[in-house]
């Protein structure tokens, strides 16, 4: 045993002797460094990447509260630019508090070599300086149509429902203001907005959306409507004639506009009704009054209800600034307490209906901004929110079939149906989401 084990320590010891006279090792050895890989080596040996050269610097500002252009221009070191150059391209008259401004210079440059500016939600204006001199470009900000059917239950305030019903993914606040006024407007002559209005009352609409090449959304117009108002169905249908925006009809192909406004101005509330007795909140004594008081804002327009002449403009006692204006059939209507006449208007000068004569103050003895609304037969004051007017014209002959078509069209897709097949009727962008109603969306 003792033989074996002196035999394989002289094994060890001269294979361990022929390795060291060598110089080889079945090893890495610890002082020796390893050869290195060649993929690394190259990795090592390469210089770091220098970072990219920044050629633009972009920044935007916004225009102050009682801050002027040039003012704003010189804090962003704008040199060179003419201001009839920006009177010419900028009205200043139509620029308000927080308009973004986008400032573009060279990395080397302090001054700014290209100015932009959203001026309205379809143009956008750029100023561009080559060398000393500056130059405009105009581009047209492209908005594409898309049709989205609505529906709800009204309540009793028809900006409150589509406000609850209708999610900021579909229309943002503003622009669901903006389809309820254009909901009152097509049914102005049908409906009271203020005092119809019941609970269990429902809408379905079929409306415009419009959506721009940047991912903007807005409200364009309402194509069809159905308004169910204390148990009557109220339709509205556009048809357009000769390619332009069109007008409502109801199924019948009755025309929703009828010879009078029932309400000559934009208004948050009826203030004061016709009536044979009223507290007077100037006078502080009782006595008829023979008017509707429409409570607004301050400058809101005021128009024409209906086609006429104008009879009497000017100061007028009691009714401040006042505009009377003569009709058909022996009516006369006056509007009172404006803070100005519109440009341009006089005595004998002919207006249309829904044409701006004036705007709302607080002129003569009012308490607060609003507009005093006369209807006067033969000299009489009558209620003109209960006074019967004349209705809408009806279409006829090849337009009442061409109505027709588009009328069976569109009501396809406002009650959720397959269209039917129309082929000379122009098509309608693809529909959108569906918005149901507050009762089935909390289910």
């Amino acid at each position: 045993m003792r033989g074996i084990k002196l035999i394989l320590a002289i094994a060890v010891l001269a294979t361990a002797g022929w390795f060291a006279l060598s110089g080889q090792w079945p090893w890495r050895r610890f002082d020796v460094p390893a050869k290195p890989v060649p993929a690394l080596m190259a990795e090592a040996d390469a210089a770091p990447e220098a970072p990219p050269v920044e050629r633009w610097r972009e920044v935007a500002d916004t225009l102050r509260r009682g801050e002027t252009l040039s003012a704003l221009f010189r804090r962003q070191g704008v040199r060179g630019l003419e201001p009839g150059l920006l009177r010419r391209e900028l009205d200043p008259r139509r620029l308000r508090p927080g308009l973004v401004f986008s400032f573009r210079r060279e990395a080397e440059d302090s001054a700014p070599t290209h100015i932009v500016v959203r001026t309205d939600a379809e143009t956008r204006l750029r100023f561009v300086r080559d060398g000393g001199e500056w130059s405009t470009e105009r581009d047209t900000i492209v908005w594409t149509p898309e049709i989205v059917r609505l529906s709800g239950d009204v309540g009793t305030s028809l900006y409150e429902a589509l406000d609850s019903d209708v999610p900021d993914s579909l229309l943002a606040g503003p622009e669901r203001m903006r389809l309820a006024w254009d909901i009152a407007d097509i049914y102005a002559w049908q409906v009271d907005f203020t005092k119809d209005l019941q609970p269990g009352d429902h809408f379905q609409l079929l409306v415009e959306r419009l959506r721009s090449e940047e991912g903007e959304v807005r409200f364009g117009r309402v194509i069809a409507s159905d308004l169910s108002v204390g148990g009557r169905a109220l339709t509205a249908f556009r048809f357009g004639r000769d390619g332009g925006r069109g007008a409502f009809y109801d199924a019948k192909g009755v025309s929703l506009k009828q010879a009078w406004l029932r309400a000559p101005v934009e208004f948050r509330r009826i203030s004061s009704n016709f009536t044979r007795s009223r507290f007077h909140p100037v006078l502080g004594v009782r006595r008829r009054h023979e008017g509707t008081d429409y409570a607004a804002s301050p400058g809101t327009p005021i128009m024409a209800a209906s086609d006429g002449v104008v009879l009497r403009i000017g100061r007028a006692g009691g009714y401040g600034n006042l505009v009377e204006l003569r009709h058909r059939g022996g009516i006369t209507t006056r509007y009172g307490h404006m803070r100005g006449f519109a440009r341009g208007l006089r005595k004998g000068a002919a207006v249309r209906q829904g044409q701006v004569i004036g705007y709302v103050g607080s002129t003569g003895l009012a308490s607060g901004p609003h507009l005093h609304y006369e209807f006067r037969v033969n000299g009489v004051a009558k209620d003109s929110r209960t006074v019967k007017l004349p209705g809408g014209v009806p279409l006829e002959g090849k337009q009442r079939a061409a109505f027709q078509a588009e009328r069976e069209r569109l009501a396809a897709r406002l009650y959720g149906e397959s269209e039917p097949a129309t082929p000379d009727a122009p098509p309608i962008p693809p529909q959108a989401d569906l918005v149901a109603s507050r009762t089935s969306r909390s289910s």
